[in-house]
């Protein structure tokens, strides 16, 4: 395959985003955008090439080599399994679904039809997270704290829980993928949120979430999660192990061991552009680097989702851990 071609399912500011990253790619042809509002799949076609579809059927029959799954999170699921249907590869904007149920039934279409699929987190490609993993590779962990500390981003669908999931699942996610990376499975949370929905219009999630994790491995963790600033104040973990302690953030890492402290910074747009790269090589049959299949989401998911559910209903929530849940744990990164 000389070129891969694409096409966009969503116009919105992610969508936006990858666009702008796969039309730099020498080896991509950007077909064409579809999207429920018209206007905003023209323009973005009129931006980078192609033109818009009418809806995902008349899109998947142009003929493409893969799909970019690029919609808001309660409108998962019809759209990606039309692609698995067309047995296109596929990549999927995070989080994979406003529930359970759907991530859990298009992981199992992904997985019966033994489809290329990719999902974005892309903190996965930020090389400060193999330094991590390095520098943790011969120390148990022992406690993990995330954060993400932000504010009600300006599209009416975030605040109604049903619509996004709420700040864990939409935006914690990122966090959490990677407590899973660098800690290990997590087997037991309990979560707590205020009832409180921030000052936006029709909004009923949680202002303030707060969870205690248990690990597989014996660590403990917490994870807080905010949407009352009217700034990003914090988005990242910590993480403590014997005579380490590691701060990691989208911009870098910082260790403190006995020498001191020292930091390590990283690049968020070359992560950004790392994701998209490793699936279109993927998908063009030249690279292996596809870290977060759906499959390995879809972990991630279970747990930003129980956190969700224990804040909901102030019971401890138990995630799977036999070898069926765990199948291809990928953390390389």
């Amino acid at each position: 395959m000389r070129t891969c071609r694409v096409g966009l399912v969503g116009a919105g500011g992610v969508a936006q985003r990858h666009a702008r990253v796969l039309s730099q790619f020498a080896d991509v042809e950007l077909v064409g955008v579809t999207d429920v509002t018209r206007d905003a799949a023209e323009a973005l076609a009129a931006t980078h090439g192609g033109r818009s579809f009418g809806d995902v059927d008349e899109l998947l029959a142009a003929g493409l080599d893969a799909v970019y799954v690029c919609v808001p999170p309660f409108a998962h699921g019809p759209v990606e399994e039309a692609v698995i249907a067309a047995g296109v590869p596929m990549f999927v904007e995070k989080p994979v679904a406003v529930d359970l149920d759907t991530a859990e039934r298009i992981g199992a279409l992904v997985e019966q039809r033994g489809l290329l699929t990719a999902v974005g987190h892309h903190w996965r490609y930020l090389h400060v997270v193999e330094q991590a993993r390095e520098l943790l590779a011969d120390r148990p962990v022992r406690m993990v704290n995330g954060a993400w500390l932000d504010k009600v981003p300006p599209v009416a669908w975030w605040a109604v829980r049903d619509r996004s999931g709420g700040p864990v699942v939409e935006q914690a996610a990122h966090v959490l993928d990677l407590v899973r990376v660098l800690a290990g499975e997590v087997v037991e949370v309990t979560a707590y949120g205020d009832g409180s929905p921030p000052p936006v219009a029709g909004a009923d999630i949680d202002s303030v979430t707060a969870a205690t994790l248990r690990f597989a491995g014996g660590a403990v963790g917490t994870l807080a999660a905010a949407c009352v600033l009217t700034w990003k104040h914090r988005a990242g973990l910590e993480i403590l192990a014997d005579g380490l302690a590691l701060s990691l953030a989208e911009d870098g890492l910082t260790v403190t061991d006995a020498d001191g402290e020292r930091h390590l910074p990283a690049d968020p747009d070359g992560a950004r552009v790392a994701v998209d790269r490793a699936f279109v090589d993927a998908v063009r049959g030249v690279g292996e680097d596809v870290r977060v299949p759906y499959a390995e989401a879809l972990r991630t998911q279970r747990l930003a989702l129980a956190v969700a559910d224990s804040a909901r209903t102030g019971r401890p929530v138990a995630l799977p851990t036999g070898p069926a849940a765990l199948a291809g744990v990928t953390v390389d990164a």
